[in-house]
């Protein structure tokens, strides 16, 4: 039996900026009812697995969830979604109408996080998660899960683009053969 840790990420349920496809940071939005239905199915996907370790962000959506889906996690600000700073609420289609060619895993955003920060507060994560053992869940967000990812198996945050993710989803980021420096996403996107 290995002592590495095994790392289960929850996407929140959806909200209606979730839905719509607007960016949504530290705006405090509720789950929808389909999203609090979609929160209740993760308890019967995680059942019969046992956690050492259960974090959310603090933000009402991630938490719901992680209630909703049947636990009491402890609260992580690095858990937080990207700060969208000036395209709080703002859809992509409507920021590449003002600046045609953007990225959010390249550029970052006005007024918001870089990559940089993020790729910061990702590393803080992984490297606390990396030192602990037993299966871990984390219920987050969209762009922070993909950032998590990424650096997970020491890719910059631009894979994050590539790496699509539903609410209410499930991935699972584990060790190829069993070795600590193998880091893999196992599952994704589930």
């Amino acid at each position: 039996m290995s002592d590495l840790p095994t790392v289960y990420l929850a996407r929140h349920g959806e909200t209606a900026w979730s839905q719509s496809g607007q960016h949504t940071s530290y705006t405090d939005l509720p789950l929808l009812p389909a999203g609090e239905d979609a929160a209740r199915k993760l308890r019967e996907r995680l059942a019969g697995l046992q956690f050492r370790h259960v974090f959310s962000s603090p933000l009402r959506r991630a938490q719901r969830t992680a209630e909703l889906a049947g636990f009491t996690p402890e609260l992580d600000d690095d858990l937080r979604e990207w700060n969208y700073g000036d395209y709080e609420g703002i859809t992509s289609a409507e920021i590449a109408r003002q600046r045609p060619g953007w990225d959010l895993f390249r550029d970052g955003t006005p007024n918001g996080e870089t990559p940089q920060q993020i790729a910061d507060r990702a590393d803080r994560l992984v490297a606390k998660w990396k030192n602990l053992h037993g299966n871990i869940l984390c219920f987050a967000h969209g762009h922070i899960l993909r950032v998590i990812a990424a650096r997970w198996i020491n890719f910059p945050v631009q894979l994050g683009a590539a790496l699509l993710l539903d609410t209410a989803s499930v991935s699972i980021l584990s060790f190829n053969h069993n070795n600590r420096h193998e880091p893999a996403i196992k599952v994704w996107n589930s």
